[in-house]
């Protein structure tokens, strides 16, 4: 945050191009993957697919029990009448 506060006229879509990102982002970025990185695991991951992918695995083995599955309930007719014989 502090490296992007000093780009105050830059959108984050200029900040984060990745043919003109500020080298002082990309950086902070670096490290806070490295941060990341040692919070889940031991051993740093291969790169950002590797990352996401476990992180966003994480996110669903989580969240899931909190998904309430929505049975479909069979509708009575109260309008029909019954058939006599």
């Amino acid at each position: 945050m502090d490296s992007r506060a000093k780009y105050p006229d830059s959108s984050l879509a200029d900040l984060y191009d990745p043919l003109t990102m500020p080298p002082e982002l990309v950086k902070a970025h670096q490290v806070l993957d490295k941060a990341v990185d040692k919070c889940y695991r031991r051993s740093a991951f291969a790169g950002e697919t590797e990352r996401l992918e476990y992180l966003f695995g994480l996110y669903n083995e989580y969240t899931e029990p909190m998904i309430v599955n929505k049975k479909t309930k069979k509708r009575i007719c109260h309008n029909s009448t019954p058939k006599r014989s």
